[in-house]
C-alpha cells in the first residue's frame, strides 16, 4: 500500500504541472469528468447505498443521513456545479494590478495557484465532486480525506472522477484520495509540509478545532454554524415565519440552517403563537421564560444557546431590542450567518454593519451560504476566519500571488 508521503509527493508533481495549464484543457477535463458522472449514476447510487445501511445500523440521526444521502436529483446538482464552474472564469494567471515604477521596472501582481490542498471532511460526499471541480478549474492538486461513514460513496466518486480525467489531457494524479478510515493518517497529513500547501478542515466542531491545533501546514478554518434570525418589531410577521421555516427545517443537518431565533418583544405576541402552529410538529421548540409564556415549549438552558444542533431543534428567545439581539449574537455566534428580519432600512443597516459574521442577511434565509447559491458553482466550505478567504471559499480564494517584475537592464544602485 502506497504511503501517505509517497501520496502526496505524486500529487505534488501532477500539480506542478496544471499552474500553466490553458483553461480550454481544464474546462475539457471537467466537462469528461461530468460526463463520467452521468454515465455511472447507479454505481455510485450503489456505493451510497451501502453507506446509509451502516449509517442506520449505527443509529446515525436522520438529519446526518440525509446529509450523507445521495440520489439521482443530487448526483445532477454535482453535474450543474461542474457545468457551472466550467462557465466561470479562470482564476490564473489574471492581473487587476499593473504599475510602472519611475525606473521604468513594470510590476504586475498575478494569480497562481496555491499548489496542492488537502481537505478533510465527513460524511457529505457532494465535498469529493466539488473540491476536485474547485481545485482542477484554480490549478490546484486535491488530497481528499472524507469521513468513515462516506467511505463506499468517496470511493465510487473519486474512481468515477479519475475515468473521467483518462479520457483528457490531464492526469488523473491531480485527484488523490485517502483510501481508509483509519484516523492516524489525519495526523500525518496536517503535517505534511513538504507537499501540501493549503489544508481545509470541514465538518464539526471537534474536527475543525482539532485541525487547526494540530496541523503544521497553513489551514483555512471553516465554521461551525450557530447561526441566527432576529425577528425585529418593524418584521412582516408572516415573510417572517416563512423563512424561518426554511432555515431551520428545510435542511436541518447543514452549518447554514438557523439554531436560534430571537424576536424583539414588541412583535413576539404575534410571532410566536404562528411560529409555533407552523413548527411544532415537525421542530422542538425550546424557550426562554417569557417565550413559554406565550407558547407551550419546553425551557431553554444556557446550553441551547451555544448549541449547533444539526438536527429538528430551535432555540427562542425574546430581546428588549436589537442591541440585545447583537448582544447576544456576539456572545454565541460562530461567524458564520445571521440574519435580520426588518422593514426598517435604518435597522437593517445597523444590524448588517455591526454584526460579526460571514454572511449577513437581511429578510432572507440563511440557507443561502453556499457556493452554489452565490454563483460559485461549489465551494471548498465556508470560511469564518478573516484572513484570505471569508464565506464561500470558491475559486477565487483558492489563489496565491506571484509578483512579475519586467525590466530593461535596470540594476539597484
Amino acid at each position: 500500500m502506497i504511503t501517505m508521503k509517497e501520496m502526496c509527493k505524486k500529487l505534488s508533481e501532477a500539480a506542478n504541472t496544471l499552474a500553466i495549464v490553458e483553461t480550454k484543457c481544464k474546462n475539457d477535463a471537467l466537462k469528461k469528468v461530468a460526463n463520467s458522472l452521468n454515465i455511472n449514476k447507479k454505481m455510485i447510487l450503489n456505493a451510497n447505498k451501502k453507506d446509509i445501511e451502516e449509517a442506520k445500523r449505527n443509529n446515525m440521526k436522520e438529519s446526518l443521513i440525509d446529509r450523507l444521502r445521495l440520489n439521482e436529483e443530487r448526483i445532477d446538482d454535482m453535474v450543474k456545479g461542474i457545468e457551472t464552474i466550467i462557465k466561470l472564469k479562470d482564476p490564473i494567471w489574471k492581473s487587476n494590478n499593473v504599475w510602472t515604477l519611475e525606473n521604468g521596472l513594470t510590476i504586475s501582481k498575478m494569480s497562481v495557484p496555491l499548489g496542492v490542498i488537502g481537505i478533510i471532511y465527513e460524511s457529505r460526499p457532494n465535498v469529493t465532486v466539488d473540491a476536485f471541480s474547485l481545485a482542477l478549474k484554480s490549478g490546484n492538486g486535491i488530497l481528499l480525506r472524507g469521513g468513515s461513514s462516506a467511505i463506499n460513496s468517496n470511493r465510487a466518486l473519486v474512481n468515477v472522477i479519475k475515468e473521467g480525467l483518462k479520457e483528457s489531457d490531464i492526469s488523473e494524479d491531480v485527484i488523490a484520495f485517502v483510501d481508509t478510515t483509519d484516523r492516524s493518517v489525519i495526523h500525518e497529513m496536517l503535517t505534511m509540509n513538504e507537499y501540501i500547501d493549503l489544508i481545509i478542515p470541514r465538518g464539526g466542531a471537534e474536527l475543525i478545532q482539532f485541525v487547526v491545533k494540530n496541523a503544521t501546514v497553513p489551514t483555512i478554518e471553516t465554521g461551525v454554524g450557530n447561526c441566527h434570525i432576529f425577528v425585529d418589531d418593524s418584521a412582516d410577521v408572516q415573510k417572517s415565519i416563512d423563512i424561518i421555516e426554511n432555515a431551520k427545517a428545510q435542511r436541518p443537518g447543514v452549518c447554514n440552517a438557523c439554531e436560534t431565533v430571537l424576536i424583539h418583544k414588541n412583535i413576539a405576541k404575534n410571532v410566536l403563537p404562528k411560529l409555533y402552529d407552523c413548527l411544532h410538529n415537525r421542530v422542538e421548540m425550546r424557550g426562554c421564560e417569557k417565550t413559554q409564556s406565550i407558547i407551550p415549549i419546553k425551557e431553554a438552558t444556557n446550553a441551547d444557546w451555544a448549541e449547533e444542533y444539526l438536527d429538528y431543534i430551535v432555540a427562542i428567545k425574546i430581546v428588549e431590542n436589537m442591541d440585545e439581539a447583537i448582544s447576544h449574537i456576539y456572545k454565541y455566534g460562530t461567524k458564520h450567518s445571521e440574519a435580520i428580519l426588518t422593514e426598517s432600512l435604518h435597522n437593517a443597516n445597523l444590524f448588517t454593519r455591526k454584526v460579526d459574521a460571514a454572511a449577513v442577511y437581511v429578510n432572507a434565509s440563511t440557507r443561502f451560504t453556499d457556493g452554489s447559491q452565490f454563483g460559485f458553482g461549489a465551494e471548498m466550505g465556508i470560511s469564518t476566519q478573516k484572513i484570505h478567504a471569508r464565506g464561500p471559499i470558491g475559486l477565487d480564494e483558492l489563489v496565491s500571488m506571484k509578483y512579475k517584475i519586467i525590466g530593461n537592464g535596470q540594476i539597484r544602485e
